[in-house]
């Protein structure tokens, strides 16, 4: 009788194809959920400093990253899955104008505050929705330019009755 070597395990060329096809479908969805070109830096690494809010109720207390580069400003606080309510991100510009803002890739509700050159909230976007890509900006009648933007946790604003009119107390701001 003669004996032949076996022949490759049918179940263990079904189990190899099964594996390539998972590897293959992670990197697919690691590729998909990556931001694209963009090499997160940790908030650690951002600038911060301390800022108020004067209100009707008195001052209000934040530490505050800022978004001092056009990198830090692309990542602002996307991925972030809680935001103390002390804390908060400035997103200041160079010229004092429109400002855009999205929540693509933010996976929390906040409000966002359009501060002008002088320290004044124009307008609050309260509890903007996460992963939204839908353009936030102030309204159309709002024509005052936008020295910066304020991002908190959402309903920080009602919590510590913060109002559009209310002054932003910081460095950035004459």
């Amino acid at each position: 009788m003669t004996r032949y070597p076996p022949g490759p395990d049918p179940s263990a060329a079904k189990r190899l194809g099964r594996a390539r096809i998972l590897s293959a479908l992670v990197l697919l969805l690691a590729a998909l959920l990556a931001p694209a070109g963009l090499a997160l830096e940790s908030l650690n690494g951002f600038p911060h400093s301390p800022l108020e809010i004067q209100t009707q109720a008195g001052r209000q207390h934040f530490d505050i990253w800022i978004a001092d580069t056009p990198q830090r400003s692309e990542q602002g606080l996307m991925f972030v899955r809680s935001l103390p309510a002390g804390r908060g991100m400035l997103f200041p510009q160079q010229r004092p104008g429109v400002m855009r803002m999205w929540m693509k890739n933010t996976l929390i509700p906040l409000d966002m505050l359009f501060i002008d050159v002088h320290g004044d909230i124009i307008y609050i976007r309260h509890n903007a929705t996460p992963e939204s890509e839908d353009i936030i900006s102030t309204p159309a009648p709002v024509i005052t330019p936008v020295k910066a933007v304020l991002e908190l946790a959402g309903g920080e604003c009602a919590r510590r009755h913060i109002e559009q009119g209310d002054r932003v107390i910081h460095g950035l701001f004459y």
